[in-house]
């Protein structure tokens, strides 16, 4: 299994538009961050999870020619922004499946009505195959994924692990009981927005107590805000086996 970060920023990216922030004029790569997603491909399956206002750039990044489905994490913005560029895989594929639970795709009906029109539909619209997830295991092609039930402050959000990897972003509590399905994960992704206090996303230490209770092999922050501070800087501070992810990293399982 490949995994390639294709976003790991926060909701505005890095750089912040009109920002002196420090972190926003950096020239390091490794501090310019588009919106938060990741890319993963096993066989010959290729899924994304989530489809931002930056996709169009991050499949032409990582080169993608082919998509199996998107998978939805939640109905923000920076996570579904870009589900109409997904029209040069429809026009190649047919109808891409998306999963996501039936809140999130009335969500994505009520914004991208032209994609979900079945009467008078405009001929170039994507199309799209809805298929609605619960809080219990889901196939992608020969994998079955087990989704991870968080909250973003008030609103319901999933993760989800893919054999010995897993990935989780925009959350701010987990049970106890969701926790246990992550045990045994090889590598592991946390959203880790900044040190300071926030309502609706893990500060770094938040992450960093998840990190340690779950126990994987490699883990990696995500979701990234530019007040966390400059990647090299950050990552010196941190647990031997735990990484600031970057846009374009790509991992193996």
């Amino acid at each position: 299994m490949k995994v390639i970060f294709l976003g790991t920023g926060t909701s505005q990216g890095i750089p912040v538009i009109g920002s002196t922030h420090p972190v926003c004029l950096s020239n390091n790569p490794k501090d310019k961050r588009l919106r938060v997603s990741v890319l993963i491909e096993w066989g010959n399956y290729t899924y994304v999870i989530d489809c931002g206002p930056d996709f169009r750039q991050q499949m032409l990044n990582a080169k993608c020619t082919k998509l199996d489905g998107v998978v939805f994490t939640h109905e923000h913005a920076d996570h579904t922004a870009g589900l109409d560029d997904i029209r040069p895989f429809y026009f190649k594929q047919g109808d891409i499946p998306i999963y996501a639970h039936k809140r999130v795709l009335k969500a994505l009906e009520q914004r991208f009505a032209y994609i979900f029109e079945t009467k008078n539909k405009y001929a170039g619209a994507p199309g799209v195959k809805p298929i609605r997830i619960e809080n219990k295991p889901f196939q992608l092609g020969d994998i079955n994924v087990v989704p991870i039930n968080g909250m973003h402050y008030k609103l319901q959000v999933f993760g989800f692990r893919f054999n010995d990897f897993a990935y989780l972003t925009d959350m701010k509590t987990i049970e106890d009981d969701e926790l246990k399905k992550l045990m045994g994960v090889k590598v592991l992704v946390v959203n880790a927005l900044r040190e300071a206090e926030h309502i609706s996303h893990f500060t770094l230490s938040e992450a960093l107590e998840v990190i340690a209770r779950v126990k994987p092999e490699r883990a990696y922050l995500t979701h990234i805000s530019h007040m966390l501070g400059f990647h090299d800087e950050v990552e010196e501070t941190l647990p031997e086996n735990v990484f600031l992810a970057y846009d374009n990293l790509q991992i193996n399982l």
